[in-house]
């Protein structure tokens, strides 16, 4: 049975399949190898060390293959580590990928029917041609469904540029409404098109990275790049109305330090810049608190992405206490119990 990286339990033999997130060949002070691997499934994932054994191996799998894995677990400066006794890839015909990926919670094909009500209610013609255009292109709108919106930082799971798309379109919804001036029909536009390029910046049919064209191009250019073609598509399309369009894409990410080449110059692109920062930025603290590897204290450990820790609030309300920081070490410790040298004896065949 699959044991996923959220059920691990210290002091726990397990033997289980995991998709590898990180891979790296280290030297321990002897000069000998060791492996540095990040693991995972849909549920999470955990960090883990093979000490043993490792030039057997280290050459027989890599970033993104599915292993089989015996071990044995344990807590380390307060986050669960696996311990790797024996590990050898697995053959992608015997494994489900839907244990692998993360994926929203919600029903991909309710959510675009959703979406399409939104666009369903615009009264600007040319700005709903032109996003029926984009929805009209079958092999678009499946990538559209399945892509992540980011690769770590938010929304980083399958359908998730849907969901956030949504979420957003909520959003707009609303803030369209409150503020007068905002031209609704606008800012639907540039909250469905605004991360459209990412569709094809990201990978997703095994871990989540970035593409060729993603590393050389990035979304933002890719999204423009697809306006462009789909403007073509529908007669008569205003020139002014589609630099529009364009600055919203362009200009999103609101800073030039972010990677936007405009910063937001109409009312629509600051408010869509500073939904998408909102909406982002939530699922980040929602995420990162849920999924939090540290095992004791009210504090998450620390997130680059937000400069900081979080507290972990359920859990400072029901009055835990945080424990003492462990000692800072180079290399991780290694788990030294009699059950551990038990288990050592019951590893997989080489293969």
């Amino acid at each position: 049975m699959k044991q996923f990286a959220n059920q691990l339990e210290a002091n726990q033999a397990i033997q289980t399949t995991f998709l590898v997130l990180h891979k790296e060949i280290r030297q321990k002070k002897t000069g000998e190898p060791y492996l540095s691997l990040t693991l995972g499934d849909k549920s999470g994932d955990v960090d883990a060390k093979m000490w043993d054994h490792v030039a057997e191996v280290m050459d027989t799998f890599e970033r993104h293959d599915y292993i089989k894995v015996r071990g044995l677990t344990a807590i380390y400066q307060n986050r669960m580590q696996l311990t790797v006794h024996k590990l050898q890839r697995a053959d992608d015909r015997e494994i489900d990928k839907a244990d692998y990926f993360p994926a929203s919670t919600r029903n991909r094909e309710e959510m675009f029917a959703e979406l399409r009500q939104h666009v369903a209610a615009m009264t600007n013609p040319h700005l709903k041609a032109l996003i029926e255009a984009f929805f009209s292109d079958a092999a678009l709108v499946e990538k559209f469904k399945t892509a992540p919106a980011a690769k770590t930082i938010h929304h980083a799971w399958i359908g998730g540029l849907l969901e956030h798309v949504l979420s957003l379109a909520t959003l707009a919804k609303f803030t369209a409404a409150h503020y007068p001036g905002v031209d609704p029909d606008l800012l639907l536009t540039g909250v469905i098109l605004h991360d459209v390029g990412k569709i094809d910046e990201l990978t997703y049919d095994r871990g989540f990275g970035y593409s060729d064209e993603g590393q050389l191009v990035g979304h933002i250019l890719i999204g423009l790049r697809m306006v462009d073609d789909k403007v073509r598509q529908v007669p008569g399309f205003p020139p002014k109305l589609k630099l529009l369009v364009e600055h919203l894409i362009a200009s999103h990410h609101g800073e030039l330090a972010y990677g936007s080449p405009k910063v937001p110059a109409t009312l629509e692109a600051m408010l869509l810049h500073h939904l998408d920062n909102l909406d982002s930025k939530v699922e980040t603290v929602r995420q990162a608190v849920e999924r939090d590897t540290l095992v004791d204290g009210n504090w998450s450990a620390y997130i680059p992405s937000l400069e900081r820790s979080l507290l972990k609030q359920e859990r400072y309300l029901r009055g835990a206490t945080a424990p003492a920081a462990p000692p800072a070490r180079t290399e991780p410790a290694r788990p030294a119990t009699d059950f551990a040298a038990k288990l050592s004896g019951a590893l997989l065949p080489k293969g």
